[in-house]
């Protein structure tokens, strides 16, 4: 009565959930691990962002790569703006999701060295990618500034690609390294997130906390898989039973007087 499984059809069904099972639970593991990942960050992001600041020197340098465990650390810095030598950081969205520029002026120290002022998000109400957009003034004279410290932005790690001739003063990637070159001066690793002092007018948008209160749908996705693990046996169970029914129906039929034959499916 079983013989049916020797099929053709049936090999490759059951072949098919052979491969099924291993693929599902391995997405289930995947999405579980991502799950992890995403609470480890939420737990780093409430920590660093509670911390008291700190003076960043103390948690960067030139030629310095901040690590994970450093992402969004508060840190102050004291210096002069060096409006001379904004930029702009082309194709950045606020809260709102409008395109527009982040501002990055650079925060000269006492001791010569620079470090990257992220001000906020300012708009293309000029309309013209190519044209350097209207600016509010960064505070004049010597300044404390807090801000969150971040990594130098790379293609890689952003999915931002570079680009060369560009207009002016505008650049695709936040990257202490590449401004120490056009500034001519030591820039150490990373840059801030400016949080204060707050801008006078509306402008530069100040750039929200990071989100690490929400931990996704991974943990859903995860059991989901699962799931569809457990259904795949139980699936392949049905339908070998539903396959005998009917044919020990059809059998019945062919063996009682009178009954018309139903062909038995391969």
């Amino acid at each position: 009565m079983y013989r049916f499984l020797l099929s053709r059809q049936w090999v490759i069904l059951t072949l098919i959930g052979l491969v099924l099972i291993p693929t599902m639970i391995e997405l289930g593991f995947w999405q579980f691990h991502r799950h992890e990942r995403r609470v480890v960050q939420n737990e780093l992001i409430a920590k660093n962002l509670a911390a008291q600041p700190v003076p960043v020197t103390e948690l960067t340098s030139e030629g310095h790569t901040v690590p994970r465990s450093d992402f969004w650390r508060r840190a102050t810095a004291t210096g002069t703006f060096a409006t001379d030598k904004e930029v702009v950081v082309r194709l950045r969205t606020n809260s709102d999701d409008r395109v527009g520029f982040h501002v990055l002026t650079p925060l000269v120290m006492a001791d010569g060295r620079a470090v990257l002022v992220n001000r906020g998000w300012v708009p293309n109400d000029r309309g013209d990618q190519h044209a350097f957009p209207d600016v509010p003034p960064a505070p004049r004279g010597t300044v404390t500034v807090t801000g969150r410290l971040k990594a130098d932005e790379t293609s890689r790690g952003s999915g931002i690609k570079e680009r060369s001739g560009l207009p002016p003063r505008q650049v695709m990637l936040i990257n202490s390294s590449q401004q120490s070159k056009a500034l001519g001066m030591p820039v150490v690793g990373g840059y801030l997130e400016l949080t204060d002092p707050r801008p006078s007018g509306d402008l530069p948008e100040r750039i929200g906390q990071p989100d690490h209160d929400s931990i996704g749908a991974h943990m859903a996705y995860a059991i989901q898989w699962w799931l569809f693990t457990t259904g795949v046996p139980i699936g392949w169970v049905v339908l070998v039973r539903r396959e005998v029914r009917d044919r020990r129906a059809a059998a019945d039929r062919v063996d009682t007087p009178g009954t018309p034959a139903t062909p038995v499916s391969a």
